[in-house]
C-alpha cells in the first residue's frame, strides 16, 4: 500500500512540473532590449559652511582669549543678521584644545562651522574675520538644503531618459516597450562641486570684497559655482 501511494505522489510530482514548465517561458528566449538613461542638473549652492578656528595669542603683552573673540565674532554675526544658530562647534566632544605658542604660553583653540547662504554673505564675513586680526577661516564645503530631493530628480529623470531611448529605438522597427526587467543604477554617477572649497579667507576675501561692496549703491550678487548631479540607470526591458 504504502508503495502504491508513493508512486502516485511521484506521478503527482512530476505532472505538475510538465504543466508549469510548460507554462513558463525561459529568460533567456523572451526578447529584450538593453539602454541607459543618462540625466543631470546643476544647482548654486544655498548653504556654505565656513571653518573658522580662534585661537588665543598676545597683543602688546595682553592675552586675547577665545572669549573676547568669540563675542565679537557673535556681535559680528548679528550686525550682518546672521542668526547665531548658524554656527556651531565644528566637534561637538571636543572642548579647547591645547597648542604651544612661541614656546613660551600654552594657549588654546576652538573650531567652529559658519552656514551662509551665499557668496555675498561669504565676503561679509571675511571682512568682518580680518577686522578681527582672525586668520585661521576657510570655505570647509558647500551644499544645497533640497540637495536629497534633486537627486531624487535627477534619479526620476535618467530611468525616464532610459525609457525614452527605449520607446523610439523599437518604434523605428515597428515594436514597444514592454514591462522593465532590470533597472540598475551605475556606479559612475556623480555630485561635483566646481566650487571654492578649502579657499583660506584672506584669499577668498580679496576674490569677493572688491567685487562686492566696489559699489556703495549697488551690491552684485556673486553666486559659487553650480554643483552638478548626474546619474546613469542601467534598464533592461521586454520587446512587445
Amino acid at each position: 500500500m504504502k508503495s502504491y501511494q508513493s508512486i502516485v505522489a511521484i506521478l503527482c510530482i512530476s505532472l505538475s512540473y510538465s504543466i508549469n514548465y510548460g507554462q513558463t517561458k525561459p529568460t533567456e528566449e523572451i526578447p529584450y532590449i538593453e539602454v541607459n538613461g543618462y540625466a543631470e542638473k546643476e544647482v548654486i549652492p544655498n548653504e556654505i559652511y565656513i571653518g573658522i578656528t580662534l585661537r588665543e595669542r598676545m597683543e602688546n603683552k595682553e592675552k586675547v582669549t577665545i572669549e573676547s573673540q568669540e563675542k565679537l565674532l557673535r556681535e559680528a554675526l548679528t550686525t550682518l543678521s546672521i542668526p547665531i544658530s548658524n554656527l556651531s562647534i565644528a566637534d561637538a566632544n571636543a572642548d579647547y584644545v591645547k597648542v604651544s605658542w612661541q614656546k613660551r604660553d600654552v594657549l588654546t583653540k576652538k573650531e567652529y562651522l559658519l552656514k551662509v547662504g551665499n557668496a555675498t554673505t561669504v565676503g561679509k564675513v571675511f571682512q568682518e574675520l580680518e577686522k578681527m586680526k582672525i586668520q585661521d577661516g576657510s570655505i570647509d564645503h558647500v551644499s544645497h538644503s533640497a540637495i536629497d530631493s534633486l537627486r531624487k530628480q535627477v534619479r526620476i529623470e535618467a530611468i525616464k531618459a532610459a525609457k525614452e531611448k527605449s520607446d523610439y529605438l523599437l518604434n523605428a522597427i515597428g515594436q514597444k516597450t514592454g514591462k522593465a526587467l532590470i533597472v540598475s543604477e551605475l556606479e559612475n554617477n556623480t555630485v561635483s562641486r566646481n566650487d571654492l572649497a578649502r579657499m583660506p579667507a584672506r584669499a577668498a576675501n580679496k576674490l569677493y570684497s572688491d567685487a562686492v561692496f566696489e559699489s556703495i549703491d549697488f551690491e552684485p550678487e556673486i553666486e559659487f559655482q553650480k554643483i552638478k548631479l548626474s546619474y546613469s540607470i542601467y534598464t533592461k526591458f521586454t520587446i512587445q
